[in-house]
């Protein structure tokens, strides 16, 4: 087989490089034709404003609002925010009791969901089920409504109730608050609040079915973890329907093996397990074993959108309050279109310089750069606006001045490279020979560098502020980007180069004229002379200058002792000949 030249290792690495360029932009181009992405990445809250969530708790008489339940709210806001792909949100605390949270955009109706809902789930067993209405049916067989509960019926079991199935928690006065209950004239009625060792009287998400619920058995703060998933047959096979599986912690695996084993033998309604989520009965399916891996599945009228929102609630915990949204609005942007309009331009300045830099110190060997940082900054766009489209990435102004820091750090790869060719061009090599050993030597320092800044960008991201986060992911990003345009475009470009007329025979305007660099200088203390015939006296003063500059300490004494050698043996003819004459 022939062996592959570097001309076609060239051909190949640009070739995956435009495989990887239509991949993105066609990625890119059926998102905005097809779904809702957009050309250009969608901006974060500094730049382009939103929505902002004023949510104010909800407590009982008498009970305190401690700062750390307000920290830990946030905490847990933050987390659901984040895993539902959104970035460059705000969340902090006003006051000692409210709950600022400011979103870019215009957030769907999920999001505002994630934020709202303070997650509370409970497992309640049930003990009466009906329809959604008040209506009680007569002797007569007309339906009509429940009376209004008598003040004095009795409200306190006249037995002790011996768990949470016991008939006992249904005192007439709880029984007449059910039949008077009415899903529809009661739905905004919060029922998350609820004492959890009391009954509940509530009614399913959709107000189809009305419950009298037992106490509390199993708290959601048992949850370990929690993730969505389409449902399986008994076959292994996916029935399209989406369920969220639940992982209890070894005290909650415990208490729903008692709680299912105690089910499994009762019937009707009494059978059911209602999972409450902030007051309202999302699933309460029946008990056909006793469940004692403390992996149950919930199952429901769940959407993948929904099905997900829910795992993620349970995932990262309630909320230790319940919350009332007391005021949502319209916010501006923080900073604004100038401000974005003013980076753009710092960015396209430091471009300008950089393009300055390299013609004067590399001539046209300076449009591998230009060329490189096009290539960096065409992907760099692709990935961005991808993200935003399918992943909620906004872009901040901390984020654009990431790209512009990115630009000298793009810069500086090839400055490295270009350096290391000019070495071996000194040390009297070839072009194509040149470029290959300076990659093998600049490669090492590329690599070494860009990890640098990728493990910088990575502490600071895990570690920094909210707003400064979008400095070290798109700073990230960049370096990442910046070795695959080496790699991928740049190294391949200088090897197609160099086999070239114009770069081969070192022109003055290459940036890689060999006697411009100096390259007389052969290693070990030799030198060739430069002929005349070839160079100018000019050139032939900065070649020897540039060699003599070169040499080792080891190579510079070698030369005083030859010079040293060279005089001694002068004087000794000049001695001789006089003794001749």
């Amino acid at each position: 087989m022939a062996k592959s030249t570097p001309a076609k290792k060239a051909w190949r690495s640009l070739t995956w490089l435009g495989v990887l360029v239509v991949v993105l932009l066609g990625t890119l181009t059926a998102g905005v034709l097809f779904s809702n992405a957009t050309w250009l990445p969608k901006l974060a809250l500094d730049l382009e404003g939103g929505t902002q969530v004023i949510l104010t708790p909800q407590v009982e008489n008498g009970q305190q609002i401690q700062q750390q339940q307000l920290d830990q709210a946030v905490s847990i806001i933050r987390q659901r925010i984040d895993a539902s792909g959104i970035s460059e949100a705000q969340i902090s605390t006003e006051g000692s009791r409210n709950i600022v949270v400011s979103l870019p955009g215009k957030p769907d109706e999920a999001t505002l969901n994630r934020v709202k809902s303070s997650a509370r789930l409970d497992f309640r067993p049930v003990l009466i089920s009906g329809g959604p209405t008040n209506e009680v049916v007569g002797a007569d067989g007309k339906s009509t409504p429940a009376p209004t509960p008598e003040p004095g019926l009795a409200s306190t079991p006249s037995t002790s109730p011996t768990n949470g199935s016991d008939l006992a928690w249904v005192t007439p006065k709880l029984q007449a608050d059910f039949n008077a209950y009415s899903c529809a004239s009661n739905s905004s009625q919060d029922t998350s609040a609820a004492p959890t060792d009391q009954p509940l009287i509530t009614c399913d998400d959709q107000n189809q079915v009305k419950y009298l619920l037992g106490p509390v058995e199993v708290k959601g703060q048992n949850i370990s973890d929690a993730s969505a998933g389409l449902m399986q047959t008994s076959q292994g096979a996916s029935n399209g329907q989406w369920a969220v599986n639940i992982v209890f912690d070894s005290t909650g695996t415990k208490q729903f093996a008692d709680v299912t084993t105690r089910l499994v033998g009762l019937t009707g309604a009494q059978n059911q397990f209602a999972i409450v989520l902030d007051g309202k009965v999302i699933s309460a399916p029946t008990t056909q074993a006793a469940i004692s891996d403390g992996k149950p599945q919930i199952s429901g009228n769940f959407t993948e959108t929904t099905a997900k929102a829910l795992a993620d609630q349970l995932k990262f915990g309630a909320l230790p309050f319940s919350f009332k949204v007391q005021s949502q609005d319209t916010i501006s942007a923080t900073l604004g279109s100038a401000q974005l309009i003013s980076g753009l331009v710092a960015g396209l300045i430091g471009l300008i310089l950089v393009a300055i830099y390299t013609f004067f110190q590399y001539r046209l060997l300076g449009l591998v750069t230009i060329f490189s940082l096009v290539v960096a900054g065409v992907l760099t766009w692709l990935t961005i606006s991808l993200l935003s489209w399918h992943y909620g990435y906004r872009l901040s102004l901390a984020g654009v001045a990431g790209l512009i820091v990115a630009i000298g750090f793009t810069a500086d790869s090839f400055i490295v490279y270009f350096e290391r060719i000019r070495d071996e061009l000194r040390d009297g090599r070839s072009l194509e020979s040149a470029v290959e050993a300076g990659w093998a030597r600049a490669r090492r320092t590329i690599y070494a560098s860009k990890a640098t800044n990728l493990l910088a960008a990575i502490v600071l991201y895990i570690l920094a502020a909210a707003n400064v986060r979008g400095f070290a992911f798109t700073l990230g990003l960049t370096t990442i980007i910046d070795v695959i345009v080496v790699l991928l475009f740049t190294h391949p470009t200088l090897q197609l180069l160099g086999r070239t007329r114009f770069f081969s025979t070192g022109h003055s305007w290459s940036g890689l004229d060999p006697q411009a660099l100096g390259a007389v200088y052969r290693g070990a203390a030799q030198f060739r002379s430069p002929t005349a015939a070839k160079v100018g006296a000019g050139t032939a003063a900065r070649s020897s200058k540039e060699a003599a500059r070169r040499q080792t300490i080891a190579e510079r004494k070698a030369a005083e002792l030859s010079g040293a050698s060279a005089s001694s043996s002068s004087s000794s003819d000049r001695s001789t000949d006089g003794k001749d004459s």
